[in-house]
């Protein structure tokens, strides 16, 4: 079983993985469909090299699932992980009764 560290460090490189902007259109573009990286590259207008950086760190993130068929390499995303990354920041709603100045209902 992971440790508190582990765990937390996965955590991390999930939410760095979702600060650039490029890295979320990819995630929205996969979050209705699989797709190729030739289709990410038209429908995101940049070229396969600076796509293939921000899905090696969506991959490595666990944020995203790769599959290869024939020559083509096929992205969708991994749900589990996002769960995961939606999971830690629901355990701070816990805390809003006790931060001052909030009216919560």
């Amino acid at each position: 079983m992971p440790s508190l560290t582990q765990n937390l460090t996965h955590i991390g490189a999930g939410f760095r993985a979702l600060s650039d902007p490029l890295r979320l259109q990819i995630i929205e573009l996969l979050s209705s469909q699989e797709l190729c990286v030739c289709e990410l590259c038209e429908k995101l207008d940049v070229n396969q090299s600076k796509l293939s950086f921000h899905l090696k760190n969506l991959k490595e993130a666990d944020l995203v699932y790769s599959r290869q068929e024939g020559r083509w390499m096929y992205y969708s995303l991994n749900l589990s992980q996002f769960v995961v990354l939606e999971q830690y920041l629901a355990d701070f709603r816990h805390l809003e009764a006790i931060l001052p100045g909030r009216n919560c209902d």
